[in-house]
Protein backbone atom coordinates (compact mmCIF):
# COMPACT_ATOMS: atom_id res chain seq x y z
CA UNK A 1 0.00 0.00 0.00
CA UNK A 2 1.50 3.59 -0.70
CA UNK A 3 2.30 6.05 1.82
CA UNK A 4 0.71 9.62 1.49
CA UNK A 5 1.83 12.68 3.00
CA UNK A 6 -0.57 15.31 4.60
CA UNK A 7 -0.54 19.02 5.78
CA UNK A 8 -3.10 20.56 7.53
CA UNK A 9 -3.71 24.05 6.22
CA UNK A 10 -4.54 25.94 9.53
CA UNK A 11 -2.15 24.63 11.78
CA UNK A 12 0.74 22.98 9.83
CA UNK A 13 0.65 19.67 11.44
CA UNK A 14 2.24 17.29 8.73
CA UNK A 15 1.89 13.55 9.32
CA UNK A 16 1.92 9.92 6.80
CA UNK A 17 -0.82 7.60 6.22
CA UNK A 18 -0.52 4.52 4.41
CA UNK A 19 -3.37 4.15 2.23
CA UNK A 20 -5.32 1.71 -0.45
CA UNK A 21 -5.72 3.02 -3.66
CA UNK A 22 -9.32 2.57 -3.21
CA UNK A 23 -9.67 4.31 -0.07
CA UNK A 24 -10.76 8.17 0.14
CA UNK A 25 -8.15 10.63 0.57
CA UNK A 26 -8.09 12.22 4.26
CA UNK A 27 -10.18 16.10 4.41
CA UNK A 28 -9.57 16.73 7.94
CA UNK A 29 -6.94 17.07 10.39
CA UNK A 30 -7.39 15.11 13.80
CA UNK A 31 -5.37 17.66 15.93
CA UNK A 32 -7.96 20.53 15.05
CA UNK A 33 -10.26 19.88 12.35
CA UNK A 34 -8.82 22.15 9.58
CA UNK A 35 -8.59 21.11 5.99
CA UNK A 36 -6.09 19.00 4.85
CA UNK A 37 -4.02 19.27 1.56
CA UNK A 38 -2.30 16.00 0.46
CA UNK A 39 1.67 16.74 -0.03
CA UNK A 40 3.08 15.71 -3.46
CA UNK A 41 6.46 14.36 -3.23
CA UNK A 42 9.33 13.90 -6.01
CA UNK A 43 9.43 9.78 -6.98
CA UNK A 44 12.75 8.35 -6.65
CA UNK A 45 13.19 6.54 -10.20
CA UNK A 46 15.84 4.09 -10.81
CA UNK A 47 16.41 3.16 -14.70
CA UNK A 48 17.96 -0.31 -14.71
CA UNK A 49 18.55 -2.32 -18.01
CA UNK A 50 19.24 -1.58 -21.67
CA UNK A 51 17.12 1.04 -23.74
CA UNK A 52 17.23 4.02 -21.44
CA UNK A 53 20.36 5.89 -22.87
CA UNK A 54 20.63 7.59 -26.52
CA UNK A 55 23.34 5.10 -27.44
CA UNK A 56 21.54 2.05 -27.24
CA UNK A 57 19.34 2.01 -29.27
CA UNK A 58 21.75 2.22 -32.51
CA UNK A 59 23.43 -0.27 -33.93
CA UNK A 60 27.56 -1.19 -33.31
CA UNK A 61 29.23 -0.10 -36.56
CA UNK A 62 26.46 -0.01 -39.05
CA UNK A 63 26.00 3.44 -40.36
CA UNK A 64 30.21 4.11 -39.88
CA UNK A 65 31.63 1.14 -42.30
CA UNK A 66 29.23 2.16 -45.02
CA UNK A 67 29.81 6.29 -44.62
CA UNK A 68 33.59 5.96 -45.16
CA UNK A 69 34.74 9.29 -47.06
CA UNK A 70 36.90 8.47 -50.05
CA UNK A 71 40.07 10.09 -48.51
CA UNK A 72 39.95 6.97 -46.79
CA UNK A 73 38.90 4.40 -48.75
CA UNK A 74 41.91 3.96 -50.60
CA UNK A 75 44.08 4.20 -47.34
CA UNK A 76 44.35 1.01 -46.02
CA UNK A 77 45.98 2.25 -42.48
CA UNK A 78 42.32 3.54 -41.59
CA UNK A 79 43.79 7.35 -40.47
CA UNK A 80 42.29 10.25 -43.44
CA UNK A 81 44.58 12.27 -45.57
CA UNK A 82 43.51 15.58 -46.38
CA UNK A 83 45.91 15.95 -49.12
CA UNK A 84 44.83 15.51 -52.91
CA UNK A 85 45.89 12.80 -55.12
CA UNK A 86 48.98 13.61 -56.38
CA UNK A 87 48.92 14.44 -60.72
CA UNK A 88 51.29 13.25 -62.99
CA UNK A 89 53.64 15.29 -64.41
CA UNK A 90 52.43 17.87 -66.68
CA UNK A 91 53.63 17.89 -70.11
CA UNK A 92 54.26 20.90 -72.10
CA UNK A 93 51.82 22.45 -74.14
CA UNK A 94 53.07 22.07 -77.18
CA UNK A 95 53.75 18.16 -77.06
CA UNK A 96 51.88 15.01 -77.74
CA UNK A 97 52.40 11.12 -77.48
Amino acid sequence: MPTYSYRCTVCANEFDVRQSFNDDPLTMCEFCGGRLRKLFNSVGVVFKGSGFYRTDSKSTGSSQAGGKSALTADNSSGKSTDKPAEKKADKPAGTSN
